[in-house]
């Protein structure tokens, strides 16, 4: 049976992320080999010609899944009809610049996406916000679509932040990073989140078991364990962004692609009960104020139609110090909205 194409539309398409994410996904890596897609390519007027370019490579590459590319700067005709939209394009920390200017100029991006998407886009809609400030920049675009497009819709991309908590316990184990699951990335995808290993498990040579069990036999007791958790761990996953664009000269491009291949085709297709962290509208769990966009464990049926998507993990234990953490970074979060609404934000 020959299913509906899905119609996916990309902001920022001209940029280096988008440019990794186009050819995976018309090759079928996000919505997998059976589900045909149309690409629409949402760019500003300076980048049409780069992203002009990707859509003439996306033609030779004779995809047989991609129906159908369309390049244009006009949001409404970029989220027509879009069932999936991938919110990259978003404006950069210049020198000088304060959170303030940034938040500024990034509401003049995501309230008119947001807008133009409760307009133009299909009843299903589901947004994943990829530019930074990703959290507070899907509560601006959320804001702004509403009420015709619920808030849990939208969603912002704390997968990164996930696969690189992973990698950081898969390699101190010596274990692949598929052995690892159940950690949790908490709070804004900033140098605040807080990666939480407290409900991980890992499968080692000789049995599966509790992360915590195996760092403590790993560094020789439970207090190494601890402290190489808050010395090095944390620090390392929160600045590696940093740390990439100090070594590589630029930011994260492949992995960051990678992430959202991942936090698109997991919310689509289903985690099959496997937990993972995204960036979600917060409806009160954990004490997380109502209506912020917070990184909390998350899974998915799958979509179907409008039903479906992330939801919440609730119920999950957290010690005094990982509340800790968590409010640190939720106290970020309530002052970027704040500083949102002093803007004119909703």
């Amino acid at each position: 049976m020959v299913r509906d194409a899905t119609t996916i539309t990309l902001t920022g398409a001209g940029g280096q992320i988008g440019y990794a994410l186009l050819f995976r996904i018309a090759a079928g890596e996000m919505l997998g080999t059976d589900r045909p897609v149309r690409l629409r390519l949402l760019e500003i007027p300076q980048g049409l010609r780069a992203a002009e370019g990707a859509a003439l490579e996306l033609q030779d590459g004779a995809f047989p899944l991609l129906k159908d590319v369309e390049v244009t700067d006009d949001a409404r005709v970029g989220f027509d009809g879009a069932d999936i939209a991938l919110l990259v394009g978003a404006r950069p920390r210049g020198p000088g610049m304060e959170r303030a200017d940034l938040l500024a100029a990034n509401a003049g991006i995501f309230g008119p996406q947001g807008r133009a998407i409760a307009e133009a886009a299909a009843p299903g809609i589901r947004a994943v916000v990829v530019g930074n400030p990703a959290n507070t920049n899907a509560l601006l675009a959320a804001a702004a679509a509403a009420p015709e497009i619920p808030t849990e819709r939208f969603s912002a991309l704390t997968r990164l932040d996930h696969n690189r908590a992973v990698a950081q316990i898969a390699g101190v184990l010596d274990v692949s990073p598929a052995a690892v699951d159940g950690l949790i990335v908490w709070g804004n995808h900033s140098a605040t989140q807080f990666p939480d290993v407290a409900h991980a498990r890992v499968r080692m040579p000789d049995g599966e078991r509790p992360v915590l069990d195996a760092l403590a036999e790993r560094f020789g007791g439970v207090d190494a364990a601890h402290t190489w958790l808050d010395e090095t761990f944390l620090p390392r996953v929160a600045r590696r962004g940093a740390e990439i664009i100090e070594v590589r000269g630029s930011s994260s491009v492949a992995s960051a692609a990678h992430a959202v291949i991942q936090h698109v085709r997991d919310e689509q297709l289903g985690t099959d009960g496997r937990r993972t962290s995204a960036a979600i509208v917060s409806h009160g769990e954990y004490g997380i104020p109502e209506g912020l966009v917070c990184s909390m464990p998350v899974v998915s049926p799958g979509v179907s139609g409008s039903d479906g998507g992330y939801r919440a993990v609730e119920g999950l234990a957290l010690d005094d110090r990982g509340r800790s953490l968590l409010q640190t970074s939720v106290d970020e979060l309530v002052a970027e909205r704040a500083a949102v609404r002093d803007l004119g934000g909703r």
